[in-house]
């Protein structure tokens, strides 16, 4: 299941990033490939991996992509710790040159305590290469916006789907609802985009959403109540942070509206 968004109308808008990665000195990579090289004595080299000081293992892990550095923190307890530390000068710079300059001193991850948590926050952020050819994703990675194209309804998934395990992302709606603006999961066989103002997010079976604009939660093309489960319940208020809490092992979908569970 990835998260996904749908809706209506928001204003214009663009921004700029950079996404570069520095070259590896050759005299690092050399160093690097030595404990790349299978050898009969893998304890002599995790000896050796234990003894470098954290200083040296700043420079080198900078090189280094995430994948690499996931590999490096299971050869020793020392690459283990030091990768383990999630605000680190390794994950600050990885921070530096995959996010935006505007996302990282933006509210957007104002609650985001670390480095290493806001570099996963922008890989499992909006999808610009899974979305409605109606939605732009900003180069801050984070912020949706959906041109205002008519008699249109379009959505966007998120970058990482999940199979197992307990997740949850925040969505802020900035903008106007317009007439449908549902949040919710949904397969990657859902549909992104379709004519018309319609439900697009829960209009089949591969969707489950929760609409704004009128409480209600929406399955398979269907109404399944409304949600919360509270009479007259409030309605979505622009600006509101809703959190959105999937729970794979149990099955369940569920949400929160500034931090209180909603039921």
């Amino acid at each position: 299941m990835a998260g996904l968004c749908e809706g209506g109308n928001e204003p214009p808008g663009s921004l700029k990033a950079s996404n570069t990665r520095p070259i590896m000195p050759w005299f690092l990579l050399t160093f690097l490939v030595l404990f790349l090289i299978p050898v009969e004595t893998g304890k002599m080299v995790e000896e050796i991996a234990a003894t470098l000081p954290d200083n040296v293992l700043e420079v080198i892990f900078s090189y280094l992509d995430l994948h690499d550095l996931r590999n490096c923190s299971l050869v020793c307890k020392n690459w283990y710790r030091f990768l383990n530390d999630e605000n680190n000068d390794v994950w600050r710079l990885h921070c530096i040159r995959k996010l935006a300059e505007e996302a990282l001193k933006s509210d957007l991850l104002s609650s985001v305590p670390t480095y290493k948590a806001k570099l996963r926050a922008f890989y499992h952020a909006w999808n610009p290469n899974d979305c409605s050819r109606n939605v732009y994703i900003k180069p801050n990675g984070f912020t949706l916006h959906r041109n205002p194209v008519a008699q249109s309804t379009d959505a966007a998934r998120g970058k990482i789907g999940f199979r197992h395990g307990r997740h949850a992302w925040e969505v802020i709606w900035e903008g106007p609802l317009g007439t449908v603006a549902v949040i919710g999961i949904a397969t990657k066989e859902a549909p992104l985009q379709c004519h018309g103002y319609v439900a697009l997010l829960g209009s089949d079976d591969q969707s489950w959403g929760w609409n704004l604009v009128d409480n209600h939660l929406l399955h398979n093309g269907d109404s399944q109540g409304n949600y919360p489960l509270l009479n007259n319940a409030p309605k979505y208020q622009v600006g509101e942070r809703i959190r959105v809490i999937l729970d794979c092992d149990d099955n369940t979908l569920s949400f929160e509206k500034t931090m209180s569970s909603l039921v």
